[in-house]
């Protein structure tokens, strides 16, 4: 694996990772996001329907809660994930947890970190989980760490503990991997851990980056626990400290808002539970990430908003809160019953299979039925409108235009 930066303006990285794969021909843009996954597959849809949706991530994320199960299964297929799942060409990035399901805090010590399966929790020492990935057989792996700091009430002792930890379990690993035939074309991801203490995650960076690790993981700051300037500052802080040479990925951060701003402190790689988490509750992402067009007559056009002063539009938003207070600005809850008679598009001017061929009223009529088709048409717009966005961030910053896309973001947050 390789990076090639061809920008680099205020802490945003623009580049290329090449040599991806088992095979070496696989490519990805930075920033830029991984395809997100349960059990292997991309949650609502098949093969078939993935092909439908435009700008699909080279890499896709495999997490090794939805999969733990499948070790004996795995063990005795001998030719990994990538070929039973039906993805032999693909790039496979194996972490340790699904983002879109918390988990329960408190049960990590010196020898094992605690994986949250299907059939509950399973303690994970440096030699099973390294069983597990030989199994497997990924490109790229998440090292075990110790991620249980995200509470808000991390003490500066816990978060030494959890930097401590996770330099044993590296070490450990890296080790286990010099034994193993099955991963010597695998990348392990080293992973900062130390909560929000920034003397620990500095200590973190600087020895995580003396291994020989392909990438970096910053952990932990997913969640609300860390107020929002702590966070940032300590992502730049932690940025600084590494390698310009190797990617830097970032777990539990999907918000179109918040990704920019990880974008901004020089984080490159993102995940897309976020569309899935819309697509569950009922959803279409339909913010505007057009950033050339005049900005309010963007986000007019994006959402099929006409008139919102004379439709009771303050209504409408807090109907949606009450409904499901997880909703956020950049998402359309189309169980309301003013999509019911709504025969536009999911979102003006969208080339996604559903906006082409079905309407609000028709995808509103498969929700409020429980249809299993809701799902598939919301996961495929929200998937294509989410990978866009992505394109759009690579566009803006290669005609140094990101401050105007930020801008219109952060005007349809608030």
């Amino acid at each position: 694996m390789k990076l090639s930066l061809s920008k680099v303006v205020s802490g945003c990285r623009l580049g290329t990772l090449t040599n991806l794969g088992k095979n070496g021909v696989q490519t990805m843009e930075l920033p830029g996001c991984l395809l997100y996954t349960k059990t292997g597959s991309p949650p609502h849809l098949t093969h078939d329907t993935l092909q439908a949706i435009k700008g699909v991530p080279a890499v896709v994320q495999l997490t090794l809660s939805t999969l733990v199960e499948l070790h004996e299964v795995m063990e005795e297929y001998k030719e990994g994930i990538g070929k039973f799942i039906g993805m032999p060409e693909s790039v496979l990035y194996c972490s340790l947890h699904d983002p879109g399901t918390p988990c329960p805090p408190g049960y990590n010590n010196n020898k094992t970190v605690s994986i949250w399966g299907y059939g509950g929790r399973m303690e994970m020492t440096a030699s099973k989980f390294m069983s597990m990935q030989r199994a497997l057989q990924p490109d790229w792996l998440q090292c075990l760490s110790d991620g249980d700091t995200i509470s808000g009430e991390t003490t500066r002792k816990r978060a030494k503990k959890s930097v401590d930890r996770s330099l044993s379990f590296l070490d450990e690993c890296l080790q286990l991997q010099k034994k193993s035939p099955e991963l010597q074309g695998s990348v392990m991801v080293g992973v900062i851990e130390g909560g929000d203490v920034l003397e620990e995650r500095l200590r973190s960076a600087k020895e995580t980056a003396k291994r020989p690790v392909g990438g970096f993981l910053l952990d932990g700051f997913q969640g609300q626990a860390m107020a929002k300037e702590t966070k940032l500052k300590l992502m730049a802080s932690v940025t600084a400290e590494l390698p310009e040479d190797k990617p830097r990925l970032i777990h539990g951060i999907g918000k179109p808002d918040e990704v920019l701003e990880c974008i901004e402190r020089g984080v490159d790689v993102f995940e897309s539970f976020f569309p899935y988490q819309v697509t569950e509750r009922g959803c279409a992402l339909s913010f505007s990430y057009n950033y050339n067009p005049d900005p309010e007559a963007a986000v007019i056009k994006q959402n099929g908003i006409q008139d919102a002063g004379k439709n009771g539009t303050e209504k409408d938003i807090n109907e949606t809160s009450k409904a499901d207070p997880e909703i956020t600005l950049f998402e359309i809850f189309l169980k309301e019953k003013r999509y019911r008679d709504d025969f536009g598009p999911l979102v003006h001017g969208c080339t996604c299979y559903c906006c082409q061929n079905h309407s609000r009223a028709y995808v509103h009529h498969l929700l409020v039925t429980n249809e299993l088709l809701a799902g598939v048409l919301l996961m495929m717009h929200n998937f294509q409108h989410y990978f866009s966005f992505f394109h759009s961030i690579r566009d803006a910053l290669r005609d140094d235009r990101l401050d105007q896309l930020k801008e219109l973001i952060f005007r349809q947050a608030l």
